[in-house]
């Protein structure tokens, strides 16, 4: 010991205290360490009780989000529908019972009409458009319609979407039992009658209720197979359905078109019922305002709510509304409707491009007729007091074909027009529509109560070339180039613009029947041409049924 440490008593002391107090460092530092484990064991512990997994996965913003095998095809809107700023020259299909308008609207001769006025298919460059107006034309043509896949597909619904899909039976002929279409889950063979559709009806009984959300984008939904359609026979109702547009009395044999429903995505709707409907109109009108379409939207009306029967009851009030068959014409402006028990009206007036058209030289009868862009048709001023629900639209009339067929000038505040800029079809067409609707808008105030609708453009469905160059639309398998729409805007953009900021509303149909292109009257017409083909106007019952169902929706 003396070996290894010498010095005096107090020396040794202070050697040994510091040794204690090294010795009492090291076990207060053990002591903390020990301490520090235990409590991030304890929070480790208390943590992964609470969420054993998520609390040590990345955020879900940071997930990787891969897209669902639920496909979307996109069905450019250029079929057939119009652009942004422009509008095809295309002629319409134009059916010779349609030949005549009323006297201070169209001046178009059967012989016309039964060549369709070949002048009508004309070069945008024809029409005057500037290079803006056609740089907009060719931006509009990229807009298109996301509509589901034609092959099955899962639907969303509130509570997950359906596992599957179950096979329907679609009567084919009216009281031909032993003959049906048996509805699949895929569609391979386009000259097949296999239809896509859904299991059941998803909206159960509310379908039948009162749709209280106003708000509901009846526009955006799928169409689905129901075995209780159509509303009314198409044979049937030769009281108000004109035999051209009358499948059920051509030589077509395939009905499954009229097997369709239109069922929205985020509500339900009404079922329509033709009592209900006059229940609800009691003493008011009804009025369609329009061209050939619309007058096909009065005719399917006519047949729902009748349920296709003859009714020898209902009055023929025409002459009230100014509907007379002037001296030396085929036809009244109009034709107009009274349902005694409800003293409900329905009623049409024939006005192709919804604007006022006047005669310049009424002792002239090769005159030529102001087409007044900026005024609203002459009967809507006379008689829009009358109207309590106005649904009104125009289209495929504004074609050069149409205008020189019809010794139509373009007038703007009581003159001819002479802004080339304006005298561009689409711009045209648009600026009416949007003078038309602003000018319903400014009596609203006036007319409580009164309820107004733009239809939004009826889509054609010429494949191939147009009416006179081999055009047709020859499909008859429902939703085989789609069944859903899903999306928030019109493919009719002029319409929705029209009536945007405005008491109007849009019966926005365009894109839920651009999918609809086997209803049309196709080859089977027995009013057109021989060889051409209507893929214009629709086969009734047909896809104008379900816009009267979405109107009796909305009012």
């Amino acid at each position: 010991m003396n070996e290894s440490f010498s010095g005096t008593p107090r020396s040794i002391t202070l050697h040994r205290n510091r040794m204690k107090r090294g010795a009492l460092r090291r076990r207060a530092r053990d002591i903390s360490v020990m301490l520090v484990v235990l409590v991030c064991a304890t929070v480790v512990i208390w943590t992964w009780g609470r969420t054993p997994t998520s609390a040590y996965l990345p955020p879900e913003s940071h997930y990787l989000k891969l897209q669902t095998e639920e496909k979307a095809e996109r069905i450019p809107t250029t079929l057939n529908t119009e652009s942004k700023d422009s509008y095809s020259s295309a002629t319409p299909f134009v059916n010779k019972e349609d030949s005549k308008e009323d006297s201070t609207d169209n001046k178009d001769t059967e012989e016309e009409e039964e060549k369709h006025v070949e002048e009508d298919i004309v070069s945008n460059t024809n029409q005057g458009k500037t290079p803006i107006i056609e740089e907009k034309k060719v931006e509009q043509v990229k807009r298109e319609v996301i509509v589901s896949e034609p092959k099955y597909q899962k639907t969303p619904t509130s509570e997950e979407t359906k596992l599957e899909q179950v096979k329907h039976e679609v009567a084919v002929g009216e009281g031909e039992a032993s003959k049906t279409t048996h509805i699949k889950e895929t569609i391979s063979d386009p000259e097949s009658n296999i239809l896509a559709t859904d299991e059941e009806r998803t909206d159960g009984g509310t379908s039948t209720a009162r749709i209280a959300n106003q708000a509901c984008n009846y526009a955006k939904g799928k169409w689905v197979v129901d075995n209780h359609r159509p509303l009314y026979s198409g044979s049937q109702c030769k009281q108000w359905l004109a035999s051209m547009w009358a499948c059920r009395l051509m030589q077509r044999t395939d009905f499954a078109f009229e097997r369709v429903r239109w069922q929205p995505k985020d509500c339900s709707m009404e079922e329509f019922e033709g009592s209900r409907f006059l229940r609800r109109m009691k003493n008011k009108t009804l009025a369609f305002v329009g061209d050939s379409l619309g007058r096909q939207q009065f005719q399917s009306m006519m047949c729902m709510i009748t349920g296709g029967k003859e009714r020898l009851d209902v009055l023929d009030v025409g002459p009230e509304f100014g509907f007379i068959t002037p001296e030396g014409g085929a036809r009244p402006g109009g034709w107009a409707y009274r349902f005694p028990e409800t003293n409900t009206t329905v009623l049409y007036h024939w006005s192709s491009t919804l604007c006022d058209i006047e005669p310049i030289n009424i002792t002239d009868p090769a005159t030529e007729h102001a087409m007044h862009l900026d005024r609203p048709p002459a009967f809507l001023r006379q008689y829009l007091h009358k109207i309590d629900v106005l649904v009104m639209n125009t289209g495929h009339h504004w074609n050069r074909g149409k205008l020189n067929g019809n010794r139509w000038v373009m007038h703007v505040n009581g003159v001819p027009n002479t802004n080339k800029k304006l005298a561009a079809l689409g711009n045209a067409k648009n600026f009416t529509i949007h003078s038309t609707v602003s000018w319903v808008n400014s009596q609203l105030p006036l007319h409580p109560g009164l309820k107004a609708f733009y239809r939004s453009l009826s889509p054609r469905h010429f494949v191939g070339g147009e009416w006179n160059t081999g055009g047709s639309c020859n499909n008859t398998t429902p939703m085989s180039i789609g069944k859903e729409v899903l999306q928030e805007e019109s493919s009719d953009y002029s319409a929705g613009r029209s009536v945007k900021g405005t008491g109007v509303k849009l019966l926005d149909i365009t894109a839920l029947s651009i999918i609809r292109d086997e209803g049309h009257i196709s080859r089977f017409s027995i009013s057109a041409s021989r060889g051409v083909q209507d893929c214009l106007h629709w086969c009734l019952p047909g896809v104008p049924d379900t816009w009267n169902e979405i109107l009796f929706a909305m009012i």
